[in-house]
């Protein structure tokens, strides 16, 4: 019996491992961590939560067919994006092989948006 994880628990298990890698700075910050961040109404850009949604994507496949995963990372500076991509693409499918063997099958794909 396997049981089917909704994708905002997917992409917290998705975003822990991302932020374990090393060369990652920090997942994406989405519009409303960026707002808050310079407007000064909660802690800015965090490692969980709504920083974690905004940089890790979940969605059913075409057909529902699997699952596609979208990473957006920024990057520590001197770290190549090559390897560090490479590394969180590796995290990620492991993460998934011990958390949610269901979304194992899942296509991963890593976007750096900047580095810091």
């Amino acid at each position: 019996m396997t049981e089917q994880r909704a994708p905002r628990a997917l992409a917290d298990v998705v975003g822990s491992a991302v932020l374990a890698t090393r060369g990652v700075a920090f997942l994406r910050p989405g519009l409303a961590e960026l707002l808050r961040s310079s407007v000064g109404l909660g802690a800015g850009r965090g490692t969980s939560g709504a920083a974690g949604a905004s940089g890790v994507r979940v969605e059913r496949g075409k057909g529902s067919q699997g699952l596609d995963i979208e990473v957006y990372v920024v990057l520590s500076r001197g770290h190549r994006a090559l390897d560090v991509t490479r590394a969180v693409r590796s995290a990620v499918v492991a993460a998934l092989e011990e958390q949610a063997p269901e979304a194992v099958s899942a296509r991963v794909r890593v976007t750096v948006t900047g580095v810091v």
